[in-house]
């Protein structure tokens, strides 16, 4: 085979002959005809067969071929004429097959490209076949999208034949104007970039069938002119202009394009590096050589010279070469031997194994880089040896790896910047990316790193052994952990190199398992030291860990990067490590109890809940983990779960809780399951929220209420049922309702039943009588709650006077908002009775409260003075007490002047009928409509000071 031919030359300017023209387009077609070989060559032979019937399939709209979809779908190649093989292809996938003649008839498709890695160094088993498929540019949108469609249909054909086939339809006009149709897909490179994927076309691509490119006829030297010299070739009927397509000139990148293209690379480095280490290379050179020539015109001028040497023309080689000058230039050595790198393990032809591989020239090909390179046998079969690496291996190469990608992408947006210009890239494309990126690459705080984006196909380990800190010795009390993998006996982990350490054992297992060094076949060694850490608990952590998380994680698509990011699920671990009664445990006890709320355990109301590992798997395909150990570990878990599911109320995550299932472990992780279901599906009820609320849990004899303020979560802790009714009476902004936690205050059902039914706008008054005592509760219009208990002789005396004073409000109120009477509702009566073993409000009626009492009207007129707390002059019927007048002893004087107008000497209590409280109570607000539980308040206060000096 020659390789290197005499020279042509082309002047426009003197005069070209079609022979000459002829003779370059055939010298173009032989180069061509080499890489298609080199391409088929690397197929399986079922996998050619894709290849062979390609041109054919879009030639003939026959339906015994593949992606055949109906007769209307426009065919047709231009210029195409299958060859004998192609025939007995066809042949082979239906036997039914045959040729049929169409005439005359107007050709729908101009050409067909394969571009890319086939033919070259670069194409591995793992590379795919990207299609361009060029129809005439005055083709109906309809039969556009037919073609699209058989695309599609072929592609999912190619699959069942082990071949990713990606086919791409556009017409050369749409291309020359940036019209296209583009998206940022897994295989197109959307809006990013333009300039740059013509020089790749240029450079790689393989003719299967119809039009010839243009530009191969155009000297380098032409190109400045190319329209012009496009013109003349047609015009002067040098070449028929319907055997050439014209997709423009390659001149140079423009500076808008380096940026959107750098992001798109950096895109597909997250999980394929190799590739794009040496596109993001190649870019920065373009953008920092602006005088060298693009590596297509490199290869045209080549083959213009007389060089046509596939190993020569290789794109990988021109690609590498110019690298390789640049680096040195620049003295780069680092950046040039993950070049090497990245040219070796894209080849994915490992050296060691030459004898067994098929593919020849290649193997040569790749040799002889290797050679000139001066790699040791050592350095060929560590990379050849990837799937012996080793997690500190990965480690060192993904840093490596990352910074590259980083300074890449770093120094591709400050040449955009200084040079003043926008990116060729969307803005939607632009933030597409950089949350790709910021998924893959940004560290955050409790986010589990993924150290192997492609690098090595495994990390599995046979054995791994988890240590705790303190069987190595050292500070006392130190909680970390410490893997090793292999350790045969215990006491090796002295001389045995540390793979990871954490101060968590959960940490320490998910980092494990998202990497891939953990799975179900590895088998575990586990010195919990003071943790009560075992090999079952790991088990069962592992099994729990594959439910919630199937590995590998892939990589979040498109669509879920397109939204915000939010929570999908999340796996609490509880107690890892741990025995929550370990004092018990010791002596060979449990705990027996009635009680079997794990939140508040036997007699003693135990929390059971220590500590919770928080793993969190979001729509990004972040993982990360929250460790919760000191202080209100359940609430404040609990706390950051709401929060972050404020911003997507209509998408709750999952889930999922594990403890360990020695002792009370299933009961436990039962218990934190349904109170994390309970409170999400409460606050997020028909998929919006978060709904104002005040939710009560009940735990370690203490309570804590849950309440968001806007879209923050936070959370109030009481010691005592007395602090809780103290909050529950504060005043609201609006109507919050309070919704008890279904094991919250279960030694007083009577209150669960009043809050459940409260209603919004209306005042609502429910007592219990129990023998000679009542006990009365109050919900106001906002859902605030005031209860007392007193003493019972009828129901008479027992509401008349409170709903006497709720008229008085309600009636002042209505007189104050004319327009608003509506709005205003009454005051409502519920007794409180037991039956069938529950609670249940039933309404009274409330006509009573017209029955008129004996006794004086009192009256309390609040005063406020400055900072002052407020005081009140109190009326008796017409007796006037103010405190200008009494002072610090206006209560004893009203209380003896009540005793001297009663006419036994039995002391019962005294009610007061009205209120009125200044709009001022706080100094620093002023409030224009006050709460009836604030009214209530004062009420109380009032009563119970004089009722102690009767």
């Amino acid at each position: 085979m020659t390789v290197h031919t005499a020279p042509i030359a082309l002047d426009f300017d003197e005069g070209i002959d079609r022979k000459t023209l002829r003779r370059l387009r055939d010298r173009f077609m032989a180069v061509n005809q080499h890489r298609w070989e080199r391409a088929r060559s690397a197929l399986t032979y079922r996998q050619q067969v894709a290849l062979e019937v390609l041109p054919l399939v879009f030639h003939l709209n026959h339906p015994a071929l593949p992606g055949y979809l109906d007769s209307d779908c426009p065919y047709g190649l231009s210029h195409y004429r299958p060859t004998e093989p192609t025939l007995n292809a066809a042949r082979r996938l239906a036997r039914t097959f045959s040729l049929k003649d169409e005439g005359r008839r107007k050709p729908d498709l101009e050409a067909l490209f394969l571009m890319g890695s086939p033919g070259t160094l670069g194409h591995s088993v793992a590379s795919d076949l990207d299609i361009w498929l060029c129809h005439r540019a005055d083709l109906p949108e309809r039969g556009v999208r037919c073609l699209e469609r058989k695309a599609e249909s072929l592609a999912a054909w190619a699959s069942t034949l082990g071949v990713e086939l990606h086919v791409f339809v556009f017409s050369a006009a749409d291309w020359r104007t940036g019209r296209q149709r583009a998206e940022v897909t897994g295989e197109n490179c959307g809006s990013a970039q333009h300039y740059l994927l013509l020089d790749e076309f240029y450079r790689t691509s393989i003719h299967l069938g119809g039009c010839y490119p243009l530009w191969w006829l155009v000297p380098v030297e032409d190109e400045g002119r190319y329209d012009e010299c496009a013109r003349q070739l047609i015009d002067c009927r040098f070449i028929r202009g319907d055997e050439y397509i014209d997709f423009g000139p390659a001149l140079s990148i423009p500076q808008e394009e380096f940026l959107g293209a750098g992001v798109w690379q950096l895109y597909k480095g997250i999980d394929a590096p190799w590739k794009s280490i040496l596109k993001l290379l190649l870019i920065e050179c373009y953008a920092r050589g602006e005088h060298q020539p693009l590596l297509s015109r490199v290869f045209k001028a080549a083959i213009y010279a007389g060089q046509t040497d596939p190993d020569r023309l290789d794109p990988y080689i021109l690609l590498y070469e110019r690298l390789e000058l640049w680096l040195l230039e620049e003295d780069a050595p680092e950046r040039l031997a993950l070049v090497r790198q990245s040219l070796y393990l894209k080849a994915g032809l490992p050296l060691t194994r030459s004898a067994q591989l098929v593919s020849g020239w290649r193997t040569g090909l790749l040799q002889s880089l290797v050679d000139n390179w001066g790699w040791s046998a050592a350095e060929i079969e560590n990379l050849d040896n990837r799937v012996r690496w080793r997690a500190e291996d990965v480690v060192t190469l993904r840093r490596a790896v990352v910074a590259e990608l980083t300074h890449s992408y770093r120094l591709l947006s400050r040449l955009a910047r200084d040079h003043g210009t926008r990116a060729a890239i969307s803005s939607n494309d632009m933030n597409l990316l950089g949350r790709k990126l910021y998924a893959a690459f940004q560290r955050k705080a409790g986010k589990i790193e993924q150290i192997n984006p492609g690098l090595a196909p495994s990390l599995a380990e046979e054995n791994l052994a988890f240590h705790h800190q303190s069987e190595q010795g050292g500070a006392a009390g130190y909680d970390g952990w410490l893997l090793y993998r292999d350790l045969e006996d215990p006491s090796d982990a002295f001389w045995q190199p540390v793979i990871r350490r954490s101060g968590n054992l959960t940490e320490l297992m998910v980092w494990c398992y998202c990497n891939g060094l953990l799975s179900r076949s590895t088998r575990l060694n586990v010195r919990g030291g003071t943790s009560t850490a075992s090999v079952a608990e790991m088990r069962e952590m592992l099994d729990a860990l594959g439910s919630f998380l199937p590995f590998p994680v892939e990589p979040a698509g498109r669509e879920a990067l397109s939204r915000g990011v939010h929570p999908l699920r999340n796996l609490l671990f509880v107690n890892v490590g741990l025995d929550p009664q370990a004092h018990l445990t010791e002596r060979g006890l449990h705990k027996l109890s009635a009680r079997h709320d794990s939140l508040g355990f036997s007699g003693g109301r135990e929390n059971l809940v220590n500590t919770i590992d928080q793993v969190t798997f979001n729509s990004w395909h972040e993982v990360s983990l929250q460790h919760y150990a000191a202080g209100d570990t359940l609430i404040q878990c609990l706390k950051n779960v709401l929060a972050s599911v404020a911003g997507a109320p209509d998408r709750l995550p999952e889930i999922m809780v594990h403890s360990h299932n020695k002792g009370h472990g299933a009961t436990i992780a039962r218990r934190v399951k349904e109170l994390f279901t309970d409170v999400m599906r409460h606050f997020f009820a028909g998929g919006l929220g978060p709904h104002p609320l005040r939710y009560v849990i009940e735990m370690d004899r203490r309570f804590f209420v849950l309440r968001f303020n806007g879209t923050e979560p936070g959370f109030v802790a009481l010691d005592s049922t007395g602090a809780l009714m103290d909050y529950l009476a504060k005043p609201q902004q609006s109507y919050v309702p309070v919704v008890f936690d279904r094991h919250a205050l279960l030694t007083d059902l009577p209150l669960r039943t009043v809050c459940h039914a409260s209603e919004s706008g209306n005042i609502q008054v429910f007592y219990r009588l129990s023998g000679d005592k009542a006990r009365v509760w109050v919900v106001d219009e906002l859902g605030s709650v005031f209860s007392w208990q007193q003493g019972y002789v009828n129901r008479r005396y027992l509401l008349v006077p409170l709903l006497r004073f709720l008229e008085n409000l309600t009636e002042r109120r209505q007189l104050r908002q004319l327009e608003t009477v509506a709005d205003i509702g009454g005051t409502q009566c519920y007794e409180m009775v037991l039956r069938d073993g529950q609670w249940h409000a039933e309404r009274r009626p409330d006509a009573d409260s017209n029955v008129p009492l004996p006794g004086l009207e009192v009256q309390a007129i609040g005063i406020q003075e400055g900072d002052s707390r407020v005081r009140f002059d109190i009326f008796c019927g017409d007796q006037e007490f103010t405190v200008q007048e009494y002072g610090n002893q206006l209560i004893p004087a009203v209380a003896h002047y009540i005793r001297s107008l009663r006419h036994s000497p039995e002391r019962y209590p005294v009610y007061l009928t009205d209120i009125h409280l200044p709009h001022d109570l706080d100094p620093q607000v002023y409030q224009q409509d006050i709460q009836t539980i604030q009214y209530l308040y004062y009420r109380s206060e009032l009563e119970n000071a004089l009722n102690q000096h009767l």
